[in-house]
């Protein structure tokens, strides 16, 4: 999917014109702005950011699939909301396969638990998983991050379900990993405003 934070909604259009059909923001708030702006020219519309508990009812039933619910707390809150709204919510636990501090996510020995909450969470359909790799991390250590994430997959969720992981500097090693879904943002758009490319680093 193309990630269009801090893209400006001329360019989304043209990215709709090229073919595109997927596109992925961080922020809610930008989001939603984008989404009035754009209506149902835009198919299908991802939160692959970090969601705050506070935000959970402002984006149930927004979003085709939200990517980073990385916690037991978030499957409930969005399983609640959903429910009220008479509607299944899709989401992706984020994992943090890296172990790396600086990343959100669970850590892998609780992922079990909580796609078991999931399963059995009303209003939520846990369609699979979302990792990032460290940003200054080795090649080795990026493929074992996407590695890891395809094996806890294989291990706990049926086949098929989504692995998105890749983005727009490791997006290779992600395919050959595995990934089903890919996060590139300035490989589209290009470069963008040096306090958004740091922010950008995390999700897209």
């Amino acid at each position: 999917m193309a990630v269009t934070k801090g893209v400006d909604v001329d360019r989304i259009r043209e990215a709709l014109y090229c073919g595109i059909r997927s596109f992925g923001e961080n922020r809610v708030q930008e989001a939603c702005l984008k989404q009035e702006v754009l209506g149902d020219s835009v198919p299908e519309w991802h939160l692959i950011g970090p969601l705050q508990s506070n935000k959970v009812n402002r984006v149930v039933g927004r979003f085709a699939l939200l990517h980073g619910i990385d916690s037991p707390e978030l499957v409930t809150r969005i399983g609640r909301r959903a429910t009220q709204l008479g509607l299944t919510q899709r989401l992706l636990l984020q994992i943090n396969t890296a172990r790396d501090p600086r990343k959100a996510g669970l850590p892998p020995e609780e992922a079990e638990a909580a796609i078991r909450l999931a399963r059995e969470t009303e209003g939520v359909a846990l369609d699979g998983f979302m990792t990032l790799a460290s940003q200054d991390a080795s090649e080795t250590e990026v493929r074992r991050t996407f590695r890891d994430l395809r094996e806890l997959r294989d291990h706990l969720a049926p086949e098929g379900s989504i692995l998105s992981m890749g983005m727009s500097g490791d997006f290779e090693l992600a395919i050959q990993e595995g990934a089903t879904h890919l996060r590139i943002g300035s490989g589209i758009f290009g470069q963008r405003p040096t306090s958004q490319q740091e922010a950008d680093a995390h999700h897209g």
